[in-house]
């Protein structure tokens, strides 16, 4: 069985899709939660009263910008004073066309690339200096793609590299800290029932049909899919797992 009881989470990304169902998870098997936002306060408060409003805290940070994790660490440090499981979920779906402008492809490169994993580096190590400053382990959960192994399309070779940058750091992180009880995973969802979906599926509107031609389950994940995924690594319940990527697509993609 999973209990969080007296254990702090912060989940980045956390007002929707993935994250809000996360923070669910894991308010409802006695944890705490600072849910993340980026701008979209409201949602945020949605998700946190929809979750439980007492054991919820909410952080605003832009994660495109340089400083913005260690400000988002320092905030939820100065909830409860510990933080014992990170939940890095916050990423951009961020189009550019091989002829785009230059300004444009460069946009897209550097937002994707700070966002999905410059910012997830930074808040793993910020979460590994507190642990080994407390003495004390925790469970670190980066979402990927299934996009880190099967590429994505034409327009999105940015946010396929910034998925295989966290598969390969989650990887490392394992390696490198496992022995101090600092555990690494990672889940690789394919499409999910979420805003960016929603967002892709506007920008491309055959895209909807092709994804679902794809997948042999003949839907698209709902988000408690990769929520409940995440809830069981960050659980402590099979800590051998560490370094591992858990795949969660609907055997669209099977490796």
């Amino acid at each position: 069985m999973i209990d969080f009881s007296g254990k702090v989470a912060l989940v980045t990304g956390g007002s929707r899709g993935i994250g809000a169902a996360t923070v669910s998870g894991i308010v409802s098997a006695g944890g705490s939660v600072v849910v993340h936002y980026g701008s979209n306060r409201d949602a945020a408060e949605k998700t946190a009263a929809d979750a439980g409003t007492d054991q919820c805290h909410l952080v605003g940070a832009d994660l495109n910008e340089a400083a913005a994790a260690s400000g988002l660490w320092a905030a939820a440090i100065g909830w409860k004073g510990h933080i014992d499981i990170l939940v890095n979920n916050a990423g951009v779906f961020y189009p550019a066309e091989v002829d785009c402008t230059d300004a444009h492809w460069r946009e897209a490169w550097q937002r994707t690339l700070q966002i999905n994993l410059v910012a997830t580096a930074d808040l793993c190590r910020e979460a590994i200096n507190h642990w080994r400053e407390k003495g004390a382990g925790g469970s670190i959960v980066n979402v990927a793609s299934r996009a880190a192994f099967r590429g994505d399309g034409p327009d999105y070779w940015s946010y396929a590299a910034s998925k295989g940058g966290i598969i390969s750091l989650t990887k490392t992180l394992a390696r490198a800290y496992s022995a101090e009880g600092i555990y690494t995973y990672a889940v690789a969802p394919g499409f999910v029932a979420t805003d960016m979906a929603v967002e892709s599926f506007a920008h491309d509107p055959a895209l909807r049909d092709r994804v679902i031609s794809e997948i042999p389950m003949g839907e698209i994940a709902p988000a408690s899919d990769i929520a409940n995924t995440i809830c069981f690594l960050a659980s402590g319940l099979a800590t051998h797992a560490t370094g591992q990527t858990i795949d969660v697509n609907g055997a669209s993609y099977v490796r």
